[in-house]
């Protein structure tokens, strides 16, 4: 019995270890949004042309985006937060969608006070920024 209760403990501890591990990533990626968010806020007002304004090209800006941001990212956490394979996939998975509803939260949060948003208080935007950095950190993280 006594093993029985060890090896539960265990598998109970790995588990809990890497519920943290994805939850790690997943805050990274919110930081990282809510600094992107922060900034897209600040030059808001300076940089519009009607023209860059296509979908298309704000899904490729905001992909982009999060891409460099998953590099700079490296600088400081070069070594994934996420240890096991499973885990990388699971946050590659989960982490942006975590990420993109909690921007698509304070976006909401932000229109009822009155206050301005921008795209990227959008899903669709807010997911591919947070895409783009967990592949790459997935891809180049140790």
């Amino acid at each position: 019995m006594e093993v029985l209760l060890q090896w539960l403990f265990e598998i109970l501890a790995t588990m809990l270890s890497s519920l943290f591990e994805v939850f790690a990533e997943a805050v990274l990626q919110i930081v990282a949004e809510a600094l992107a968010e922060a900034g897209i806020h600040l030059t808001r007002g300076e940089v519009e042309h009607p023209e860059s304004r296509s979908k298309w090209r704000l899904m490729l800006g905001y992909a982009l985006l999060g891409s460099i941001a998953g590099g700079l990212s490296l600088l400081v956490f070069s070594h994934s937060l996420t240890h096991s394979h499973a885990g990388r996939l699971a946050t590659l998975l989960l982490a942006p969608m975590a990420a993109a509803a909690t921007t698509v939260a304070i976006g909401r949060w932000r229109a009822r006070r009155g206050q301005e948003t921008v795209d990227m208080d959008r899903l669709a935007y807010a997911y591919l920024f947070a895409l783009g950095m967990a592949v790459v950190r997935f891809h180049w993280a140790a």
